[in-house]
Parts: structure tokens; C-alpha cells; sequence
């Protein structure tokens, strides 16, 4: 009776631990993105770019920190993890409450602005380069071992056969579906959507489904990484992982400012990236499912990792773009619901197909009183059903850019006008 109430006890406090942490993240990301729709206008998308980058790399430098300082500290970690975000909200609150006047700033420190930002976004593309490295470097370099012609001509295929059904689907929507992509169309690019009309919108659903078919994914991929590599037997690579899927999803979040700095020469409407963005991410839990091979499992994790850190990172200034920049606090934390939700499904569904694939002869282990999938039947169908998921994710982005291509070329025929006269 002891041991369940101290581990009842146990469990509440890491429940209202994690409860309390999340609170503060959603405040941290509300305030960031309400400051960077002020302060910076014509730089909205580099600046949450940046802003949103660091969220995906935070933890492998608290751990750096805490273990150049005690490798054999737990609580360090977490003491880390409650000091300096502390310590950074009282220097910061300094400049925001003291604001200058928002007033529209001049062409040359529009492009003073832009440059430091790519001199920012330089410098975090190295801050991240260098950890990755670190990690990997780390490592055996025969932990991973050579891809083979094999394993290439597979990818290649898989990579083929998702195309070919991307265009397949494609055709079926601009035939069958015609009425659908014209009805209700939004006329033109910033309109306030106050939240009673942004759930009415036909667009705000297909962006929701989009999104928990898409970036939820990968983050409920992360939140199972290290259960996936011990039941495919790559405990030992655990970190290398977690370290990459960490790194990439960096990677995605720095490249969704990309767009902006190429417009001049190639633009393309943000919610067509967001389609390409969501690609990667039915390749890889298809070829997840496919193979139990080490190389895969890397693979799968950078492509997953890439996939929902750009998604993460555009989602703010899509949000802001097609319902308003005054009303993206409220309306992004409407959007981010579906973060819980499909954690709570996507979690429970792998759970559920795990447990289901733990009896006696499949080589499973019992550790700590509790039983130990292990093999690639633990993770196989959920691979399939997430893949599948994230296919409709694919298709409803497809959708969301269609529907918007018009508001977004309108946009940017009118930004071209302005500056020349």
C-alpha cells in the first residue's frame, strides 16, 4: 500500500510538473510570435523562423551544459531546464515593456533587418551542424554501416511510387472536386478571422487536418523514438536518435524562412511548401515499415525530423497569412489543439498495437515487472496507419494550396507594384 501511494504520488507530481511546463511553453510560443507580428512585419517569416528554430535544439544544448558541468547529474539537467529560461524571461521583459513606436520602417532598415537575420540563421545552422556532429562523431562509425545498392534502389522506388500516387491524387482533386477548391475561396491574403469565423472557414479545417496529419506526427514519432529503437534493437542508438531526429527537425525549422529569402527569383505560394514539407513524412513511416535495418531507422528519423520541423516553424506564418496577423495568438493556439489530440490518438493507437504484439516466443523480454515487445511486428502497423494518416495530411495540404494560390499570387503581384512606385 506504501510502494502505490509513494508511485501515485510519483505520478502526480510529474503530472502537474508536465502540466505546468506546458503552460509555460504555450505562453513562451504565443508571446514570441505576437512580438515577432509586431516588431517585425515585413520580416515575420525569418524572424519566427529563428524564433521557433531554437525550440527544436534547446534540449541537446541543456544537455551539453549539464554535462560539461556534472556528466553524472540527473537533476542538473532540470535544474538547468528551470534557471535559465527564468533568468532569460527577466532580462527580456526589460525591452519588451519598453517598446519603441511601431512605426513602417524605411526600405534600408527593412534590409538591415533581413541581413541580420541571415546572419543569425547562419550562425544556428552552425550551432546545430556542430552538435550533430559531436554526436555522431561520437559514435562507431560501423554502427550505422554502408547503404547498399539494394537498400538505394528500394528507397529509390518508394520515392517514385509516392510521386506517382501524389500526382494520381492531384488529377482526382482538380477533376472530381472542382466545386470544392472554388467555394468560399479567401478573396485576399491578412483578413482578421476572429476565432467564431476562423472554425467556419472551410480552409482553417483543411490547415488543421493538414497539420495533425503531418507535424503531430513526427512529434508523437519523437515522443516514441526511444521505445521504437529498443524494440528493433538499437537501444545503443538511442541518443544518436534522438540527437538526429533533433537536429533535422532544426534543419526543417531554419529552411521554412527559405522561401523568403528566394522569392525575388522563385516565388511559390507558403502553402505549397507546406505540401512539400509533408512529403517526407509518408516516405518515411512507409519505409519504416518496410525494413527493421538500422540505415532505415535513420533515415526514417532525419526524414521525419526535417519534415515536422519545417511544418512547425511555417505553421505561424501561415496562420498569420491566411487569417490575420492581429489575431494569430489566438488563433494559432486553436490550430495547436490538435497537438494534444493527436498525441492522445497517435499515442494510444501505438500502444495499442504494441501491447497487441507482446506473447511468449516472439522474442520478447520482461524488464522491470513489465513486458518488452521486441522485433518489427511492434511497430509495423502502426508505421502503416500513420503513413496512411499522414497521406490524408498530404492531400488535405494539397487542398489548403489550391484553394489559396490565388490570394497568395494576388499578394505578391500587389507587393511587386508597390515596389516599384
Amino acid at each position: 500500500m506504501i510502494n502505490l501511494f509513494h508511485c501515485g504520488t510519483c505520478l502526480f507530481q510529474v503530472f502537474f510538473l508536465c502540466l505546468l511546463a506546458g503552460c509555460s511553453i504555450c505562453w513562451f510560443n504565443t508571446v514570441c510570435f505576437v512580438l515577432c507580428n509586431q516588431n517585425f512585419p515585413a520580416n515575420r517569416p525569418l524572424a519566427i523562423s529563428l524564433t521557433v528554430s531554437f525550440n527544436g535544439v534547446s534540449a541537446a544544448l541543456y544537455a551539453l551544459a549539464a554535462n560539461a558541468i556534472d556528466p553524472s547529474s540527473d537533476a542538473l539537467y532540470l535544474l538547468l531546464n528551470a534557471l535559465i529560461p527564468l533568468l532569460t524571461s527577466v532580462v527580456s521583459v526589460i525591452p519588451i515593456l519598453r517598446q519603441p513606436s511601431l512605426d513602417p520602417l524605411p526600405p534600408d532598415a527593412v534590409r538591415h533587418d533581413s541581413l541580420i537575420f541571415l546572419l543569425l540563421n547562419f550562425l544556428a545552422v552552425v550551432t546545430d551542424d556542430l552538435e550533430l556532429h559531436k554526436e555522431l562523431l561520437s559514435r562507431h562509425a560501423s554502427s550505422i554501416g554502408p547503404i547498399g545498392n539494394g537498400s538505394l534502389t528500394h528507397l529509390l522506388s518508394d520515392n517514385g511510387s509516392m510521386i506517382a500516387i501524389t500526382r494520381q491524387k492531384t488529377g482526382e482533386i482538380e477533376g472530381c472536386c472542382q466545386g470544392m477548391l472554388v467555394r468560399d475561396q479567401l478573396a485576399m491574403l491578412g483578413q482578421e478571422h476572429l476565432a467564431g469565423v476562423l472554425v467556419r472557414r472551410f480552409d482553417f479545417w483543411l490547415y488543421y487536418l493538414a497539420y495533425f496529419c503531418g507535424g503531430t506526427i513526427g512529434l508523437v514519432y519523437s515522443n516514441n523514438l526511444g521505445q521504437i529503437a529498443q524494440s528493433l534493437g538499437q537501444s545503443s542508438n538511442t541518443t544518436t536518435l534522438l540527437t538526429l531526429y533533433s537536429s533535422f527537425s532544426f534543419f526543417g525549422r531554419l529552411l521554412s524562412a527559405v522561401p523568403d529569402y528566394i522569392r525575388a527569383k522563385f516565388y511559390f505560394a507558403r502553402t505549397g511548401w507546406l505540401t512539400i514539407a509533408l512529403l517526407p513524412t509518408p516516405i518515411a513511416l512507409f519505409l519504416l515499415a518496410s525494413s527493421d535495418t538500422a540505415v532505415i531507422l535513420h533515415v526514417g528519423t532525419a526524414l521525419v525530423g526535417l519534415s515536422s520541423g519545417f511544418i512547425f516553424a511555417a505553421a505561424v506564418s501561415i496562420t498569420s497569412e491566411l487569417f490575420g496577423p492581429n489575431s494569430v495568438g489566438v488563433n494559432h493556439n486553436i490550430l495547436i489543439t490538435n497537438i494534444p489530440v493527436g498525441s492522445l490518438v497517435y499515442g494510444y493507437l501505438a500502444a495499442l498495437v504494441y501491447d497487441a504484439n507482446i506473447s511468449p516466443g516472439l522474442g520478447n523480454v520482461l524488464m522491470s515487472d513489465s513486458a518488452v515487445c521486441m522485433g518489427r511486428q511492434c511497430y509495423f502497423l502502426t508505421f502503416l496507419l500513420w503513413g496512411c494518416m499522414s497521406v490524408l495530411g498530404l492531400v488535405c495540404s494539397m487542398l489548403l494550396f489550391f484553394r489559396t494560390r490565388h490570394a497568395y499570387d494576388l499578394f505578391e503581384q500587389n507587393r511587386i507594384s508597390t515596389q516599384l512606385y
